[in-house]
């Protein structure tokens, strides 16, 4: 009876690693540290071990099959998916059925190794990033996927020599747009809710558009009227309580997102304020709730239907060697009852 030949499964459990870490040691992959590396090549010589052509050869080929990771959002209650993804998620199903492919989702945080987990286990041909968290803790994690060559594209802000492939909405111009709208309203005391720094570039490009409309106007910017909120209604919540606590005056709020935004119309129909009569409230995203609000909620629209198309479309050129560039897609106002009427 002829003798079993070792397989990688053999040199993993030696090894005491996975088989993707093994896959990826015996073709020195940059992911895999050099004492794993060295390790597994050093069993697989002592087993002889040898790559099997034909299997390598057939896990080569397309899976047809595209994973989608959503970043985790605890905030978002039960779903752990920010509602702005769901319409997206809509979006992406149908263009990837269109194509003749399936959708495997995922959350980000479920492993430390995407690729591994995907790709280099034959799962997926490519990963599209729904969220990313901490931008700057993201930014370096894609680096490493894009030196190993993986095919990945995020859905997120568009910023000058940002590692991957990001598909996102022009931000700035959004809020740009907003506040523009609220001064010619006649607000002039406009606060903002959401963070500004580098960690969350998108709310950060908003602040900027909403600074650029407000310099514009020939009004000086407050710092003290801009408040860190992350994407819940709770933020937003507790943001607004802050602001007024600390006997700031303010005509209108402009919540970086929806969920803010509706965490802002809370606290002040709470205190008694009318909204918009007294202070006007809108956000940034549409998510299917902002109509649905009391008043209901004027908005920055970001088209989710054509993000989608273009996330998978030009996921589909990377994994087919194509060039593919970062875009910046437009955004909307959605003009409703959170804002009231100009006066006169």
């Amino acid at each position: 009876m002829k003798e079993d030949r070792p397989t990688s499964f053999d040199i993993a459990y030696l090894a005491g690693v996975s088989q993707s870490t093994v896959s990826r040691a015996l073709r020195n992959s940059p992911l895999v540290s050099k004492e794993t590396r060295d390790k597994v090549q050093s069993i697989a010589k002592q087993l002889n071990y040898k790559v099997d052509i034909n299997a390598r050869n057939l896990r080569s080929k397309h899976s047809n099959t595209i994973a989608l990771l959503f970043c985790e959002d605890p905030g978002s209650g039960d779903s752990l998916i920010n509602p702005f993804f769901l319409s997206m998620l809509g979006s992406i199903t149908r263009a990837t059925a269109n194509r003749g492919y399936d959708l495997l989702i995922s959350f980000q945080q479920s492993s430390a190794d995407w690729q591994a987990d995907y790709e280099d286990s034959h799962r997926a041909d490519g990963i599209i990033f729904l969220g990313y968290g901490d931008y700057v803790t993201y930014s370096q994690r894609i680096r490493k996927l894009e030196r190993e060559g993986a095919h990945f594209i995020t859905w997120g802000p568009v910023l000058a020599q940002q590692p991957g492939v990001f598909v996102g909405c022009d931000n700035h111009n959004g809020a740009y747009r907003m506040v523009k709208h609220l001064l010619a309203l006649g607000r002039r005391h406009i606060a903002f809710i959401g963070g500004a720094d580098e960690h969350c570039p998108e709310f950060r490009e908003r602040y900027q558009g909403y600074q650029h409309a407000l310099r514009e106007a020939g009004l000086a910017v407050d710092p003290r009227l801009q408040a860190d909120a992350e994407t819940t209604e709770a933020a937003g919540y507790r943001a607004v309580r802050q602001l007024r606590g600390a006997g700031l005056a303010f005509d209108a709020v402009f919540g970086a997102s929806d969920l803010i935004a509706i965490g802002a119309i809370k606290a002040l129909q709470e205190a008694g304020i009318s909204v918009p009569g007294d202070i006007a409230v809108v956000g940034f995203d549409d998510i299917p709730t902002a109509s649905y609000t009391s008043p209901p909620l004027t908005t920055v629209q970001q088209d989710t239907k054509v993000a989608g198309e273009l996330l998978v479309s030009n996921l589909l050129k990377l994994v087919n060697g194509e060039a593919v560039s970062s875009q910046l897609l437009p955004a909307a106002l959605i003009v409703r009852g959170s804002c009231g009427q100009a006066a006169g």
